[in-house]
């Protein structure tokens, strides 16, 4: 099973949602058996992790019982540990008894979106388990954070929020090598928020962790483009590709193969990572001019 590579361009982290009402595809992957199928799939389109949650945080989402939640996930990550999965498989939780559960069962990464304020124990238990884990920024909760959001300076209270939940997972034991940070776009963000943080991406890279960033066909994607949830494919790797170039390298989707070979190209580019592995052809080799 693959963990956290801090050598790697980058990292595609694969949603699973074993929901009944998440805003893109919930109630799809309800069933244990489908949720397993999909995340194969994911990882045979290259997800180098799979991010297994069992509550929705769309916006105006409702809370759902611990019990219930468990019930949700653990089976689906028993199945595909016991199959031998390779990518790092994540729990997308804030919930301490989730989160133990989860990790009983073979998960090695906690995604938490309210950055252990929820339930702060969880910090405890991935220091314990030696686990990865993201710390998210959101404002309020997913019931309230879209009524009205509000910031002095969007990036710079983001940092400062991010910063400080840092530091209190680092005094709870988890080594900072095992921690990535996550903006929150559109947890509690308008549509301008969003771009403000995709286009200062750098200023939260300066923290020093890598950055995980979730645009999968989210609705300020739909508010600029005019695109229904399910034709945003393009959005997403746009939105993607400009995260990439400012300095995020974890990126949480939901079509992988295509934002993966998008990244490809991008890191190929960007970072000349194809010209360490692959021989330059020249100009007297080249043959097309239209590739």
């Amino acid at each position: 099973m693959r963990t956290m590579d801090s050598t790697a361009p980058f990292r595609v982290m694969g949603v699973v949602n074993v929901t009944p009402d998440s805003f893109s595809d919930g109630g799809r992957y309800l069933d244990a058996e489908a949720a397993v199928a999909h995340a194969r799939e994911l990882e045979a389109e290259g997800a180098d992790i799979l991010d297994l949650g069992g509550e929705s945080t769309r916006p105006g989402a409702a809370s759902v019982a611990a019990a219930e939640e468990t019930r949700r996930v653990v089976p689906v990550i028993e199945a595909l540990v016991a199959g031998g999965a390779r990518a790092q498989i994540s729990v997308d939780t804030s919930k301490l008894t989730v989160a133990r559960a989860a990790l009983d069962a073979g998960a090695t990464y906690v995604n938490d979106v309210t950055a252990f304020r929820h339930d702060p124990g969880i910090a405890e238990l991935v220091a314990e388990r030696g686990a990865d884990c993201c710390l998210m920024h959101m404002l309020g909760e997913p019931r309230t954070m879209q009524r009205d959001p509000r910031y002095d300076d969007v990036v710079s209270d983001v940092k400062a929020f991010l910063e400080e939940r840092l530091a209190f997972a680092v005094a709870a034991g988890i080594p900072e090598e095992r921690i990535q940070l996550d903006p929150g776009i559109g947890f509690g963000k308008t549509v301008e928020h969003n771009l403000e943080l995709l286009g200062r991406l750098e200023e939260l890279a300066a923290l020093g962790r890598p950055l995980l960033i979730g645009v999968s066909r989210k609705s300020f994607l739909g508010r600029i483009t005019g695109r229904e949830v399910g034709d945003r494919l393009a959005a997403t790797i746009a939105a993607n590709l400009l995260a990439f170039l400012h300095g995020a390298s974890v990126f949480r989707v939901h079509d992988v193969g295509p934002v993966r070979d998008a990244l490809e190209v991008a890191a190929a580019t960007v970072r000349q990572t194809w010209l360490t592995t692959t021989t330059r052809p020249t100009s007297s080799t080249t043959t097309s001019t239209t590739s």
